[in-house]
């Protein structure tokens, strides 16, 4: 259960890199508007990263 945690926890935060990544691609061409709608979706990735680290630390170590 630990590992399938991990996995997901490593999607979510590979998903905010990209949107990240995007998002700076955008600020540097002047798109203000598509790099603030990126820097959004990294965001919620970024939640999502930090919730499901949580939940794999937890199943890990095992304090649910």
């Amino acid at each position: 259960m630990a590992q399938n945690a991990h996995h997901e926890a490593a999607k979510h935060h590979e998903a905010a890199a990209k949107s990240h990544k995007t998002a700076a691609e955008h600020h540097e061409k002047g798109d203000a508007k598509a790099a603030g709608k990126h820097s959004e979706e990294a965001r919620g990735h970024s939640a999502k990263a930090h919730e499901s680290s949580t939940k794999a630390h937890g199943k890990s170590t095992g304090k649910h």
